[in-house]
């Protein structure tokens, strides 16, 4: 049997990830990732929550600790989410969790204490393939599936990780956590970024790092339609909240000009393009060629594509995906590789974005230009 480190976050997938590997008779013991200082009440980094992790620690009866890293997490997921809404990004923070923190540092500080394996609660599954290659999976429950922010897991994580409820339905979680009086059965799922509180959201926390600075929104010919309170809330493809009374015709958010503090909004078919860029594309074990259903959000419906460089090409034309958001790559439902997305060449963030190459249009994949709404675009 192993010695399993399982990261307990409160709720109750990583109450029964614990359960399940207890009876499986292995060593385990909980932690709980101390990861921010700050107000919460959205995710797993209240006070309540570390209770209630500790607290079904004592119901298996295992050990449980707490691992500080606020540090960690301030560094590499808080400071960077400021930083990209200033420069005009939209980022992932579960995402960039994932990769510095829960499979990062917490599989170092594993390593330092002696243990074999992690294993949290997520929705997904690992696999192995005929030729030895270990994937992760979508879940068996697809409305949970999180195999889309777990995309940046390579061979050697897999071959130390375990996902005991991604074989489950939510619904199976559920009975299970109840069938063994854990306190957090019926505790509702996190649905927020969690160091963010409900209490004025991002609006507040970003407002109190940053100056946030109202925004025009102009249509395609320029002329002022509306105004919101701020640029760096702004989100490519964003329809909702731009109060531009009562429309005809539904507009979306297709350009944004940081430096201007204007954003343009259009139909739906100014954000249509052929290709996306995707940057800092990482394989879960090589590099593949040919044909791959690529996801651009955590519950996104994924769309047939093929790799063209670093060019993602739509076999249909596709929304832009804002800069800084995940693309992940799938082969059936076995996620193959990620990156992130990147500006397309002429509808670049026109303001302080670095770390991109927009150096001019990329051949064969300029936006496509005007394209029937299809009544499938889930807008």
């Amino acid at each position: 049997m192993a010695e399993i480190l399982v990261a307990m976050s409160g709720g109750v997938d990583s109450s029964v990830a614990a359960a399940l590997l207890v009876a499986e008779g292995h060593h385990v013991v909980g932690v709980t990732l101390k990861l921010w200082g700050g107000e919460s009440d959205s995710g797993c980094c209240s006070v309540s929550d570390v209770d209630d992790a500790r607290r079904v620690a004592q119901q298996l009866g295992i050990d449980h600790h707490v691992f500080n890293f606020g540090d960690e997490f301030a560094r590499f997921v808080v400071d960077p989410y400021v930083d990209d809404h200033r420069r005009g990004l939209t980022p992932n923070p579960c995402v960039e969790c994932n990769r510095h923190i829960k499979f990062d540092k917490l599989f170092r500080r594993a390593d330092a204490i002696g243990f074999d394996r992690i294993a949290t609660g997520h929705h997904a599954r690992i696999v192995e393939r005929s030729n030895g290659v270990r994937r992760i999976a979508r879940g068996v429950d697809r409305s949970k599936d999180q195999s889309y922010v777990l995309h940046m897991l390579d061979q050697a994580n897999l071959a130390r990780l375990s996902f005991p409820v991604g074989d489950l339905t939510k619904g199976d979680v559920r009975r299970l956590a109840a069938e063994l009086g854990l306190r957090t059965a019926t505790k509702p799922d996190s649905q927020d970024v969690c160091f963010i509180h409900s209490r004025g959201g991002r609006q507040v926390f970003l407002g109190d790092r940053i100056p946030l600075r109202p925004a025009r929104l102009l249509d395609l010919g320029g002329d002022e339609v509306g105004r919101v309170d701020s640029i760096e809330l702004v989100t490519l493809g964003q329809r909702r909240g731009l109060n531009l009374g009562g429309e005809v015709e539904r507009r979306y958010v297709v350009d944004i000009d940081t430096v201007a503090a204007t954003a343009t909004v259009g139909p739906r078919e100014h954000l249509l393009v052929a290709g996306q860029p995707i940057d800092d594309l990482a394989w879960s074990d090589r590099a593949l060629a040919g044909r791959f259903l690529v996801q651009c959000s955590a519950h996104g419906e994924p769309r047939p594509a093929r790799l063209d460089g670093s060019v993602v090409v739509w076999d249909e034309p596709q929304p832009r995906v804002a800069p800084g958001q995940s693309m992940v790559l799938y082969r059936a439902d076995d996620v193959v590789g990620g990156g992130t997305a990147g500006p397309v060449a002429g509808h670049e963030p026109a303001g302080p974005v670095a770390g991109h190459d927009t150096a001019g249009p990329v051949a064969g994949h300029e936006p496509a230009g005007p394209v029937a709404e299809r009544s499938s675009s889930g807008s």
